[in-house]
């Protein structure tokens, strides 16, 4: 990996981060399309650059995490499934789904009909919650759990934890910012974790690349953000869905059908 491979990742990751669209699905893809060979930096490099990202939650929405404890108990809980999942399940995704192009466009496909079909049959009701200060605690639990179908990738941690709010009677724009201050704890510890296990072991070169595509994701991922929370005023999901599946059926036919 060179710097203009980390520039062009870290522009992926932040476009790709807080869109149901799966960032670490699109990463894998990327790397495929530029000929980055699926090697432990390149698997590392994947899941770390994720933290540029996520930084930009906390410039915009810092007061709202550290500052309301209602809030910061809410996402707590609905991290522990989450983290709990992530530590039984982590040497097995790294070692065989990580940089498995084959999955990530499985997964892809699939959420994107799920998701149309979901926005298709989903009607918010008038008595939406749309304070995340009375958010019941297992409601907040049970978007944990819909978050961590997210160890697979391809599967959008952000679609999930949305559809999963929205199945619990939460507003759209509820639930999506609840999903920004949920990727912090989520994120900082599947970065944190696999940087203990494996950033001894990166050379200059290496930490080089994860510095740029991490200060890349983060600017990009600013201006993602905003562009989510306006989409979502007038807007549904499904032109995401549409789009997840246009993209798994041309990279399956340009790189994996022969």
């Amino acid at each position: 990996m060179n710097i203009i491979d980390a520039v062009i990742l870290g522009v992926v990751e932040g476009i790709s981060e807080f869109l149901p669209i799966s960032s670490t699905g699109h990463l894998i893809l990327a790397s495929k399309v530029l000929g980055l060979p699926a090697t432990e930096f390149v698997k590392s490099f994947e899941i770390v650059i994720q933290l540029g990202a996520i930084l930009s939650v906390v410039v915009l929405y810092g007061k709202s995490l550290l500052v309301d404890t209602k809030i910061l108990q809410r996402v707590a809980i609905a991290f522990i499934p989450t983290a709990v999942i992530g530590l039984l399940v982590y040497q097995l995704v790294k070692k065989f789904l990580l940089g498995n192009s084959m999955v990530v466009v499985w997964s892809l496909l699939i959420g994107g009909i799920l998701l149309i079909v979901f926005e298709l049959l989903h009607k918010e009701k008038g008595d939406a919650r749309d304070d995340l200060r009375t958010m019941p605690l297992m409601t907040a639990f049970w978007i944990g759990v819909f978050q961590a179908i997210a160890v697979v990738p391809g599967v959008s941690r952000s679609a999930a934890t949305i559809i999963g709010g929205l199945m619990l009677g939460l507003k759209r724009r509820t639930i999506v910012e609840f999903s920004f201050l949920l990727a912090i704890p989520t994120m900082a510890a599947a970065a944190g974790l696999d940087l203990l296990k494996s950033g001894h072991d990166f050379t200059g070169q290496q930490m080089s690349c994860l510095a740029v595509g991490f200060i890349v994701s983060f600017i990009v991922a600013l201006l993602s953000i905003k562009f989510l929370l306006h989409f979502i005023k007038n807007n549904n999901f499904i032109p995401f869905g549409i789009y997840r599946i246009v993209v798994a059926g041309l990279f399956y036919c340009l790189f994996l059908k022969n």
